[in-house]
Order: structure tokens, then sequence, then C-alpha cells
């Protein structure tokens, strides 16, 4: 299969592209700039172009049987005005870019469109169980992730099958947002957020990974899934594991609702509210997660950190 992937020189696109071609497929990664210091395995290719941006790189895409969409600006910043029209642009102008491509083609459009989405699209729900068919939330990143799946949904037109992928929040070995949190917990400064009560979906780039090759295989599976573990955890539960994994102790108290707005701003909510997401249609489809667990998935990372 031939894969024109966006956002593939990223944290879950550089795990995908090795993956991919391990497997015998063949990757396009479109990249801004090509630079020598970055190279991509064997059976993967650049393509130069903004994907923000029309250009002559959407004449590639229509000669790929599918599309993985990752590209976007990192959410994991203090929420100003201009980030929040980036988090937008970013998303909106790259994937509207990806359809209009498809559309324009003279030929057959692409059999498998994935869409990278997000769990911020049912806003904060408390301790609600959240599938696939929840409603969708009212704040700032519900309502881009609403905009962001419409304007990936317009490849249906073109033929194409497109799946919304919902990510949790990705756990890496030391990327991620794991980078942000391993450096406080090793300094002794871990420490529950706010009440330590809200819910926190997540995912392991492993079955992430596992999830994008499963859903190209099965191009039957079409709109919104949950990238999810099955078993969210609260976030004190995170903070324990996490301090147990890396053997360092947490035991200061929880960092104040206000502290973290007043340093984050609206992005703070994210943090101190989450949501408990659910991975109904991957375990329906018969997906089997590798690590539905978030202390084995821990280990698994940052067993020898």
């Amino acid at each position: 299969m031939r894969i024109f992937m966006t956002g593939g020189t990223g944290f879950v696109g550089s795990a995908l592209t090795q993956t991919l071609t391990q497997g015998g497929h063949r990757v396009t990664v479109l990249t801004r700039s090509v630079r020598p210091d970055r190279v991509l395995p064997q059976g993967a290719e650049f393509q130069e172009g903004d994907p923000t941006e029309p250009g002559a790189w959407q004449e590639q895409v229509p000669a790929h049987d599918a599309v993985v969409n990752l590209a976007g600006a990192s959410i994991f910043t203090r929420w100003t005005r201009k980030a929040k029209e980036t988090l937008r642009e970013s998303r909106l102008r790259t994937t509207r870019n990806l359809v209009n491509a498809l559309e324009e083609s003279k030929g057959p459009p692409a059999v498998r469109f994935l869409s990278t989405s997000a769990v911020g699209y049912y806003g904060f729900c408390g301790d609600e169980d959240l599938t696939e068919e929840s409603p969708p939330g009212g704040d700032f990143l519900a309502r881009l992730t609403v905009d962001w799946e419409n304007e990936a949904r317009r490849a249906e037109e073109t033929g194409a099958s497109v799946a919304l992928l919902r990510f949790g929040v990705v756990l890496g070995g030391g990327e991620g947002a794991l980078s942000r949190m391993i450096p406080l917990f090793r300094k002794y400064l871990g420490s529950p957020l706010g009440s330590g009560t809200q819910w926190f979906s997540w995912i392991h780039v492993h079955d992430l990974v596992s999830i994008h090759r499963f859903l190209l295989e099965r191009p039957d599976i079409q709109g919104p899934v949950n990238c999810t573990a099955p078993n969210p955890v609260r976030n004190r539960e995170l903070t324990k594991a996490l301090a147990d994994v890396l053997g360092k102790p947490a035991f200061l108290p929880p960092v104040p609702g206000f502290v973290i707005r007043t340093v984050m701003g609206e992005f703070g909510n994210v943090l101190l509210k989450g949501q408990r997401a659910l991975p109904e249609r991957l375990t329906k489809e018969g997906f089997a997660f590798e690590y539905p667990d978030v202390r084995n998935a821990l280990e698994d990372l940052l067993g020898s950190a």
C-alpha cells in the first residue's frame, strides 16, 4: 500500500512510518523542508511542501492508496489568542488542503483516509462514560475538534473511506506527554493536579500505531474511533503509577487548580477536568490492546529509565 502522511516526522508519525515500512508499505512523508540530517527508513521518502498552504505537493496525494493525517500544533501550551489561532489553522487548513487534493484529482480517490481527531471532542463530562456515540462538548477544544472532523468528512464526497481517530493522551518513552512529566518526578516534584479525581484517557504509542495499521486494513470501519486504552485512570492514579515505575515518591500535595489556570490559561481546564473516553468501536471490532493498563504501559516505556 502507498500511504501519504502529514505529521510524519513527529512523535506518532515517526513510529508509524517505521512500522509501516517494516510491513512492506511505502510511505510519502510531507515536510516543509527536506533536511540532510533527517533520515527516513527504507521504503519511505519525503515530499516537500507546507500542508497549511495549497501547493504542488497536492498533485502527489491521489497517487496513493491511503492518506494518514497527523498534522497539528501541540495543544500542550498556554492558550493565548495567537496560540488558539495556530491550533485551529494547523488542523483545519491541513485537512482542507488534503481533501481538496482528492477533490481536484482526475484519477480515483485514496481508498482510505485516516484523520487525527481528539477525545477533546466530548468536552468535560465528569465521570460519564464517553463512546463514539456521545455528543460533542461546547468548549474551545470541542468546537475545534468538531470543525476538524467536518473538514475530514468532506473526503467522503470523493468516495474515500474516512475514519476519524480520536486520540487520548499518547504515552511514549520520554516523548509526548511523558516528556513533560518525567523531569518533575525525577526532581521529586511529581504530584496530582487539582482534585486528582479527573479522568485521564490515554494510549500507549505502540497500541496507537497498531490501531492505524488495523484501520488501514479495515476500510469498512468509518467515522469516529476512540483511540484510547480500555482502562482510563484518574489523575491521582496516574501520578502514583508514574512515581512507582520511576522509583520516585510523589509526596507533595496536589497542585491547586487556580495555579494551573494561572500558568496555563484556558488549557488548564484540559488538565483539571479531562474525560473518560472508552474505545467501544475498537473493542467491538476485535482490536486487541497490548497495553490496556497504565502501569504495564509505563513499565514498558520507562522500566529502564
